[in-house]
């Protein structure tokens, strides 16, 4: 009787019959609501009007009728609302009942229900190659107070059900070399910064800890304060989101990878992992967010973009990892990194627990990096190059006029069923070389900062499915790319610093798979001949004659820069503190940065460097000003 009374007051309404039609209709259904509910449904709230009458009225006015309502109750659950708000279903702020009370009594540290469509796309594929037994052999150094032991099986530590079973599904069978260091450090909730050849499994060494903490900690009161948000934003307001853990790239390539990861390990917990970077829809990250954010990858300059508009709130972020930190420190993030960390919400060092991770940390890098952490440990492990010969390094000369000709014949002895990476260092270089090759019937793509954050991902999707098996590319997809089957990698230019060539080279000849680094030389390159001769004997690589001749001539001037000698020993770094004076207060390490800071021309070059680093070098000593002031 109910639906119909509601239909006739529609029709009374909308044809404007006399007023007192309507109010017969009106206290006829104010008596139908009262004993009976609305459309046989039962108040659960115990009032009439508490919960049933905004059903009512969105059931008969927005145009749904009783089987489509029947069928929303079916799924979602009661149909009362709480606090004047849908908690359930689509039409709350955030529409997602992770955030809602009913999570408090969950227990995240329980696996869900399992997926199998899921599952297949996520765990498709090898992980490890045939010389991963050798990675024992690698040398591993953790300096600080108190480090914890290592661990030799990913059973030696307890991290719960969830990551057990997902480690099993990644068919991983032991720990790597940073794995087995970093990951009990990082339970002990320690901070930590890692320095670690790329392809060491470095993403795993602290998203499996980082998300098993998580699973045994549960949501907390970040749950409460986006449900809170939800409410005082209005009811279709998007809500503010505050993810438990976070993980900063500087690329954008690098974030949707590590996010993939992520929802590997993620996998059967409700744990949400999210993404955010410059150059996509801004809306649909938006949307994505609203279903919830647990851990978040993001690139600097978007995240904050995200916190302006006040979508995001670091107040319970206690786990942030910074990936490849030593170039979003030293190549112009700094200023971001500092926006988000310090003059934000989020918890303090020494509250929150910190990582960063890199394959190189330059003695100037640890320097600014120990303003994010609190008494962290230094963990230095060795390349794989050093005790295994995963990665054959080869250095020819080749003229500028020769090098497309040489180019050709390296692709020509190429197995069609490999990938070939061939690494520039201008963007018009690239799409340059990439036209030659097309031109000369090779199926290839390129990849750079001008091109379109669609287009990067197209040309990386076809490349990692071999319908382009050659990527030409500039310093964009040096760092933390993971693409399986690259067999070769090509330095058509050599970068200038070696720091970027260890990065370049590290694309191949991961995991334990074997690999190939072909890099062309001229007179162009003479400024890293020393510390490209060193890297060559280290991981007992044939040398030239002629880059031996070159290094004794130039071995004045790379002996003042000093730069080679971070890489002694099969190291990437050590420990600045280790060495003399490296333990200085703050004013002293400081002063000592800004004279002597970015070494050479790191991305800077020249004369502007220098101004670089004079006015960074001034901003500094005031901002140390303003920091004993208060």
């Amino acid at each position: 009787f109910g639906p119909f009374l509601v239909a006739e007051t529609n029709e009374v309404v909308q044809n404007d019959l006399n007023n007192r039609f309507v109010l017969t209709y009106v206290l006829l259904l104010m008596t139908c609501f009262k004993h009976t509910g609305f459309g046989g449904y039962d108040n659960k709230d115990g009032g009439g009007w508490g919960g049933a009458p905004r059903d009512a009225a969105y059931n008969s006015f927005g145009g749904r009728n009783d089987r489509s309502k029947s069928s929303f109750f079916n799924d979602r659950g009661s149909g009362s609302s709480r606090g004047g708000r849908y908690e359930r279903g689509g039409f709350s702020s955030g529409g997602n009942s992770r955030w809602t009370e009913d999570a408090r009594e969950e227990d995240w540290s329980k696996p869900t229900a399992p997926n199998e469509r899921l599952e297949n796309e996520l765990f498709a594929g090898s992980n490890t190659g045939i010389n991963f037994e050798k990675y024992d052999d690698i040398p591993v150094e953790a300096t600080g107070s108190n480090s914890p032991h290592h661990i030799e099986s990913f059973h030696d530590v307890d991290m719960g059900e969830i990551i057990m079973g997902n480690i099993t599904l990644s068919r991983y069978t032991r720990p790597t070399p940073v794995q087995k260091y970093a990951i009990p450090i990082i339970k002990s909730k320690r901070d930590l910064m890692a320095c670690a050849q790329t392809g060491s499994g470095k993403t795993a060494a602290f998203l499996l800890p980082v998300l098993s903490q998580i699973y045994t900690d549960g949501p907390g009161a970040a749950m409460q304060a986006a449900k809170n948000g939800g409410q005082d934003n209005g009811r279709y307001a998007r809500r503010k989101q505050y993810p438990l853990s976070m993980v900063l790239a500087p690329t954008r390539e690098l974030a949707l990878q590590i996010y993939d990861e992520a929802r590997k390990f993620a996998y059967r917990s409700r744990v949400r992992p999210c993404v955010v970077y410059g150059g996509a829809d801004i809306g649909q990250q938006l949307r994505d967010l609203e279903k919830g954010c647990h851990l978040l990858v993001a690139t600097p300059g978007r995240l904050v973009d995200m916190m302006e508009r006040g979508k995001i709130g670091l107040d319970y972020c206690n786990y942030l990892v910074l990936d490849e930190a030593d170039r979003m420190l030293d190549m112009g993030f700094e200023p971001q990194i500092r926006r988000i960390v310090e003059q934000d919400t989020m918890p303090p060092k020494g509250v929150r627990h910190t990582m960063m991770f890199s394959a190189t940390f330059p003695k100037e890098i640890q320097i600014l990096a120990r303003d994010f952490l609190e008494d962290y440990i230094f963990l230095a492990v060795g390349r794989v190059g050093s005790t295994s010969e995963n990665i054959t390094q080869k250095v020819v000369w080749v003229e500028d006029n020769d090098k497309r000709s040489f180019l050709l014949d390296l692709l020509n002895a190429t197995g069609k069923d490999s990938l070939t990476l061939v690494f520039v260092e201008t963007k018009k270089g690239a799409d340059a070389l990439e036209d030659f090759l097309y031109r000369e019937g090779y199926a290839c793509t390129s990849i750079h900062g001008d091109r379109s954050q669609r287009d990067r991902e197209e040309a990386l999707h076809q490349f990692r499915s071999g319908r382009c098996p050659i990527l030409v590319a500039t310093a964009v997809a040096a760092r933390g790319l993971d693409i399986s089957n690259v067999k070769h990698v090509i330095n058509f230019d050599l970068p200038s610093d070696i720091e970027e060539y260890v990065h370049r080279i590290g694309r191949t000849g991961r995991v334990g798979n074997l690999g190939l680094a072909t890099s062309f030389f001229n007179d162009k390159n003479s400024n890293i001949t020393k510390d490209l001769l060193d890297i060559l004997v280290e991981a007992k690589q044939e040398v030239p004659s002629w880059l031996e001749s070159l290094a004794y001539e130039h071995q004045h001037k790379s002996s003042s820069r000093g730069r080679s000698k971070r890489f002694s020993g099969g190291f990437g770094a050590r420990d600045y503190r280790q060495t003399p004076g490296g333990s200085s207060g703050f004013g002293a390490s400081r002063g000592g940065r800004s004279t002597g800071g970015h070494g050479g021309n790191r991305g800077f070059g020249g004369g502007e460097d220098e101004i670089f680093s004079l006015a960074r070098g001034s901003f500094m000593v005031f901002f140390c000003c303003v920091e004993t002031c208060v």
